[in-house]
């Protein structure tokens, strides 16, 4: 017995959804148009789809490469609107790097935009059959957005918060240069003639830049040209001294501005309050509550159990390492000063607990804590900054 078949001329109508989906939409007749950015530091690549996530183009996908300039930006969003009627969204790769710019141009025009995160591994396994090529990363962020797998808010960076982060990698790079500086004159030390050797014998990190600075080198031996090395580092290391007191003093009164109610808590000092400040942004909303706020920090335990485990978590080694440094810093205070915490330490002590566990679940709390302190202060941070919350049509 044979298996009955189709009239001829007839079409399976399977066959004939998919040839329907993979056909692109000719420019400006979608709906609805996704976009999705590749930035590099000179050109961004941008590639579209429409409402049912077909690719826009005739015969080829759309995409377009533009500058990284004010006139390239606004030839980005002409070209993006020409497509269709409206422009729902924009997914940016690097919205903090090299898609800034035009992260804060789409703001300011009123469009919503997300961070395009790393590919996953089915979009992975696509690149390999696909090829590699900016247009065809674009496509994939655009087509990723469509399917609403994207949805993380870029940091808004026109705020009280933005200044933060700049002072803060110049402070950061002064700390580092100093170490470089101490560390190469302890090295010179070990290496030096006895005589100066003895003269520096025990002297700490604190003096010892003095000592070295005051040195008066003559002759042209070894032990003259080790002073000579020596006095050039302790010199290097005062004038970085001063630049740091000098960013501390621009930090602390941003940071006293912007979130003064952060400021008055206990182990909060102004590098610290800064490295919160800078992880949250100038947009803190975007943060949807505590837990995310938890999560972006990496003190949210994780699930790991498995059958007769379950119910047990692991250690979340993700997120903002700057501001989960900045709460165990927080913690380490308060451990030493704060009785509160000194008696919680004791109580979960006897309990059998050791102390990272302890700290780990302090840094939870005091994460709680936080992200309170800067949403009160949130009206301060960036007034009339806040990009759209949700997916709205284009509204400019």
């Amino acid at each position: 017995m044979t298996e009955p078949t189709a009239p001829r001329g007839t079409t399976d109508p399977v066959a004939g959804l998919f040839r329907e989906r993979s056909r692109a939409t000719a420019p400006g007749s979608a709906r609805e148009v996704w976009i999705g950015v590749d930035t590099h530091a000179d050109v961004n690549v941008a590639a579209a789809v429409d409402e049912a996530g077909r690719t826009i183009g005739d015969g080829t996908p759309a995409s377009i490469t533009v500058p990284t300039t004010p006139a390239g930006n606004a030839e980005l969003l002409a070209w993006a609107r020409s497509l269709g009627e409206t422009v729902v969204a924009f997914a940016v790769e690097g919205t903090g790097s090299y898609g800034a710019s035009l992260t804060r141009f789409l703001q300011t025009k009123g469009q919503y935009v997300v961070e395009a995160t790393r590919p996953k591994r089915d979009d992975a396994a696509l690149r390999r059959s696909r090829g590699k090529s900016d247009a065809i990363d674009a496509l994939l962020a655009a087509q990723r957005l469509h399917r609403l797998e994207l949805s993380i808010s870029p940091k808004s960076r026109i705020g009280d918060v933005e200044c933060l982060r700049m002072l803060r990698v110049a402070r950061k790079t002064a700390v580092k240069a100093r170490t470089q500086a101490l560390n190469s004159m302890k090295a010179l030390i070990v290496t030096a003639p006895d005589d100066l050797r003895e003269q520096l014998r025990g002297l700490t990190k604190d003096t010892l830049p003095d000592r070295c600075a005051s040195l008066r080198p003559k002759g042209t031996d070894p032990a003259a040209a080790a002073k000579i090395a020596l006095r050039s580092l302790a010199r290097r290391m005062h004038a970085l001294e001063a630049e740091i007191q000098a960013l501390d003093t621009e930090m602390a009164t941003v940071v006293q501005r912007a979130a003064p109610g952060l400021r008055s808590r206990m182990g909060v000092g102004t590098d610290v309050a800064a490295a919160l400040l800078v992880a949250a942004g100038d947009n803190p909303d975007r943060l949807k509550n505590e837990s995310s706020f938890a999560a972006m920090a990496g003190v949210s335990p994780l699930p790991d159990g498995s059958g007769k485990t379950n119910g047990r978590h692991r250690l979340n080694t993700g997120g903002n390492r700057d501001a989960n440094n900045a709460l165990w810093r927080i913690v380490l205070t308060r451990m030493n000063h704060d009785p509160r915490t000194r008696a919680y330490v004791a109580r979960r002590t006897l309990e059998g607990k050791d102390k990272k566990f302890i700290m780990r679940a302090l840094k939870r709390y005091v994460a709680r804590e936080i992200y309170a302190a800067v949403m009160a202060d949130q009206p301060g941070l960036a007034a009339g900054s806040s990009p759209p919350t949700r997916l709205t049509p284009d509204a400019a």
